[in-house]
């Protein structure tokens, strides 16, 4: 989005977690500012990983606050510092109500990139719930996740010259006519856009496509061989690297398959594998999906959107956070299925990739790629509709 962005001619300043300031700077932006904490320990911590194993509901409420609160003022301090003479300030899913007052502050519009639904709708629901329900219990949702927030966003806000605030933060961004551009497709959540409107609108998945330095040597090593079976896990954490290895070498040798792994930020120093397998760091989703016979992954909502785009079955293994939605929705659209990666063993894995490898699924996988906003098609869109909310809010200011 940034580099769309930059490529228009405008001036884009960017804060990241200290762990990718690096990352943006290699891709052409210029050195962020220090952004909060480490989010790879995040990832990391248990409240993210085995959320579901915290029993007491104080405990969860306590490891709750303290990790989405960590790292708040200097955020905020960060972010005022960076906002000063901008036109519109983007944020993400997550610390948008940080940023939201910051830009109540210098009295610029707030837009968002979503990456999954967040906001009150009847299409995705957490648990099942009667429809006469539905609006009151995302009311609640919401309201407990500002109390979560009230300490450190009061903190704030007296930090910024704002008064206090009295009602819930997604209101409050809503009331100041925040864009919340919705960056996956419209496939995987039939209805949402009629119901949300212009507002949210579902522009499809935002993909930086950026190549590496092993796409050659990779694409090479498969098409010395059969098309292999991807598998990824992005930046989620790995309580054994070299378990989860041998479970895939072991299950794709029993099928007959090659296997890519991708291992992200898992240690696999010093580990060895067959043949059938190839284990790299990263590679370009773009060029290499297309090449394999199934991608199996996180569920992450970058990774599932690329491999539905490449036109080849989907299996996910979920380690945490909002990724069981995704593959919920790789198993409604009929493109693959979904199972929590802790609970994965070779044999069900075996069982898993033998279904999704099968006719039913690549069929439908062919099908529903020819539904998928195009990725230049999502980032010009997405980049439209900035340059219309940051003209608005000149006009306003």
């Amino acid at each position: 989005m940034g580099l769309e962005l930059a490529r228009r001619g405008h001036e884009v300043r960017t804060a990241v977690p200290p762990n990718l300031v690096s990352f943006v700077d290699e891709c052409g932006l210029g050195t962020p500012v220090t952004y909060g904490v480490d989010s790879q320990q995040q990832l990391d911590a248990d409240i993210f990983r085995e959320w579901y194993k915290l029993r007491n509901p104080l405990t969860v409420l306590r490891e709750a606050r303290e990790y989405v609160v960590e790292g708040w003022a200097q955020m905020s301090r960060s972010l005022d510092e960076l906002a000063d003479g901008a036109d519109l300030i983007l944020t993400g899913t997550t610390y948008q109500e940080l940023a939201a007052n910051v830009a109540e502050a210098h009295g610029i519009p707030l837009s968002a990139l979503h990456y999954f639904p967040v906001r009150p709708n009847t299409k995705v629901l957490p648990v099942p719930l009667p429809s006469a329900v539905v609006g009151p219990a995302w009311a609640v949702g919401e309201w407990a996740h500002w109390r979560v927030l009230k300490g450190a966003e009061d903190d704030q806000r007296r930090e910024l010259g704002l008064p206090p605030a009295g009602t819930r933060a997604v209101r409050r961004m809503l009331e100041a006519g925040a864009l919340e551009i919705q960056a996956y497709d419209e496939i995987f959540f039939p209805g949402l856009a009629e119901e949300w409107g212009p507002d949210r609108p579902l522009v499809g998945a935002i993909t930086l496509e950026k190549d590496t330095e092993v796409d050659d040597d990779v694409v090479s090593w498969i098409a010395a061989g059969t098309p292999p079976i991807y598998f990824g896990f992005g930046s989620m954490p790995v309580k054994s690297p070299a378990d989860a290895i041998a479970m895939i070498e072991a299950a794709c040798a029993d099928l007959g398959e090659r296997a890519l792994i991708c291992s992200g930020v898992l240690d696999i120093a010093g580990l060895s594998h067959g043949a059938h397998v190839k284990v790299v760091r990263s590679v370009n989703h773009a060029a290499v999906f297309p090449l394999c016979r199934a991608v199996v992954h996180h569920g992450g909502a970058g990774t599932t959107a690329a491999g539905v785009r490449a036109g080849i079955p989907t299996l996910v293994l979920w380690v945490g956070a909002e990724q069981p939605i995704w593959g919920s929705r790789v198993r409604a659209l009929g493109v693959g299925d979904y199972q929590r990666f802790s609970s994965t063993t070779r044999k069900s894995l075996r069982q898993s990739l033998r279904k999704v490898l099968g006719r039913p699924y690549v069929e439908r996988a062919r099908e529903a790629a020819a539904a998928m906003t195009k990725p230049a098609t999502s980032v010009g869109t997405a980049a439209d509709l900035l340059e219309d909310a940051a003209r608005d809010g000149r006009r306003h200011s």
